[in-house]
């Protein structure tokens, strides 16, 4: 996969050029303005004609190749950024309306590929340009919550599977600091539940790193799952204005296909956190007075406006999971909580769980979901989490005893329920498929009847069963009778 640079950028806004030569060409002499001031990726032009439109790309007279797009009007002057970042701009250029706006390519051409916010491909393919959709602009915002059956989709994961019941049309969010295992997780789900769904797949990457976008290519290429799935990244080394659009642009994909194909999309963001920072990076380029946390004033809207497109309608679903970085391991971030409260699950990752060697690092006691009901999980799971829930409270308090008294001088009672605890955690512990590489060991896959047994085998003081047969890619050939030597 090709690196995302500034000339890429640059290469991308030439060939949206092409695409709007014949109307650039007839709005060549219809000036706005001149350049006025600038100051990082903000550029003001002070308005001698008609006013532009928000979110309009503005042309700069001598540099076709640059485009500047409209992000608001204050006293007579277009406040604009700089999407390419380009130095040649000089105070005093004359600036001209293109009556377009950033828009990307959607449709069956785009499946397999890879995508900047500018819609230009970054895996050497071909540039799609008979299909193009603006980005800003949402559509299809009518949910249908309530009025269809709802629908289980089982990702081979323990913990999520239980805790977090990943729901067809819903959220669920992967939260936790640097470092405990986000990406994995997320790419861990994008293995399991597209390998044998017919479902179509939407990654978008904003501002993470660039070997780790190379990882997930390289890994769906593999697994044969690229073919159904098409990715946006705009990673650590692009300008703020470039990873803002991002999520935008690949919620335009995913509605595209929703709406005029009537498709299922199971869309993965990592990270929805960056997408916060670069509109905070954005807004200080631009001079506005930040908000609690130092945030854009306008961050909260934004991120509704952002989520409220990745929303079912009557012709499809998205079904979104969401990795979402903590900044200094604070979950009372007013971005961390912004972002939870548009989630219906939450699964909460820890470093000191991560610092004992289990993985996925999910603290079992912080992990919340809206969906966790008997209506959607049916009674005996509904039961069964309660109950886990409850020896994880005590669990967590008598850690602090055990600690000054030891483990011996607990009741028999509450030693019980310790050493039960600690056998749910180890439990909840698997080895991942995307890791075999790393880790050596061979990924494990568990069907949801698997982990609901394994826990009452636990909670009713048995030795859960051995699971040997739970890769499902390998269960479908019959073994091979072994050789007694």
């Amino acid at each position: 996969m090709k690196k995302v640079t500034k000339r890429s950028v640059r290469k991308a806004a030439k060939k949206s050029a092409k695409k709007t030569s014949s109307t650039a060409a007839k709005f060549a002499n219809e000036h706005v303005g001149v350049i006025s001031s600038l100051r990082g990726l903000m550029v003001e032009v002070e308005i001698l004609d008609a006013k532009p439109s928000e979110k309009e790309l503005l042309i700069v007279e001598g540099h076709p190749d640059v485009f500047l797009e409209v992000s608001f009007f204050r006293d007579g002057v277009v406040v604009c950024v700089n999407l390419t970042n380009d130095q040649n701009l000089r105070c005093g250029m004359k600036i001209s309306r293109s009556h377009t706006k950033v828009t990307v390519p959607v449709g069956t051409d785009t499946l397999g590929r890879v995508f900047n916010a500018l819609g230009e491909p970054l895996d050497k393919g071909p540039n799609v340009t008979n299909n193009r959709r603006v980005i800003s602009e949402a559509s299809g915002t009518k949910t249908y919550r309530g009025t269809q059956k709802l629908e289980m989709l089982e990702t081979g994961l323990k913990v999520i599977d239980f805790l977090t019941p990943f729901v067809k049309g819903r959220k669920i969010g992967i939260v936790g600091g640097a470092g405990v295992g986000k990406t994995v997780l997320t790419m861990e789900m994008i293995n399991n539940v597209t390998r044998n769904a017919k479902s179509l797949s939407i990654y978008c990457g904003v501002g993470e790193r660039i070997r780790e976008g190379n990882e997930l290519y390289e890994t769906l290429k593999e697994t044969g799952v690229l073919k159904n799935t098409v990715m946006y990244f705009g990673q650590m080394d692009s300008t703020p204005a470039i990873r803002s659009m991002v999520g935008p642009a690949a919620a335009t994909a995913a509605e595209y296909f929703r709406d005029e194909e009537g498709r299922d999309i199971l869309f993965f963001v990592d990270n929805i956190y960056r997408h916060i920072q670069a509109l905070t990076e954005l807004s200080t380029n631009l001079g506005l007075i930040p908000s609690e946390g130092g945030y854009s004033p306008t961050i909260f809207a934004e991120l509704r406006r952002l989520e409220d497109r990745l929303s079912s309608t009557d012709k499809g679903t998205i079904t979104s999971v969401q990795a979402v970085y903590i900044p200094a391991d604070d979950l009372s971030d007013p971005a961390v909580q912004a972002i939870s409260q548009q989630l219906d699950s939450v699964l909460v990752l820890s470093r000191s769980v991560a610092e004992n060697g289990i993985r996925p690092a999910v603290d079992l006691l912080k992990t919340t979901s809206s969906l966790l009901t008997p209506q959607i999980v049916g009674e005996r799971h509904y039961k069964l989490a309660g109950q886990v829930q409850a020896i994880m409270q005590k669990y967590d308090s008598l850690k602090n005893i055990i600690a000054i008294v030891g483990e011996n001088e607990l009741s028999p009672a509450d030693r019980k329920d310790y050493q039960n605890a600690q056998k749910l955690v180890q439990f909840f512990s698997q080895d991942f498929t995307v890791a075999e590489h790393l880790s050596g060991k061979p990924g494990q896959y568990f069907t949801l009847a698997q982990t609901l047994d394994g826990i009452e085998d636990i909670l009713n003081g048995r030795t859960p069963k051995e699971h040997k047969e739970e890769k499902p890619k390998t269960s479908d050939k019959p073994a091979k009778p072994t050789k007694k030597s």
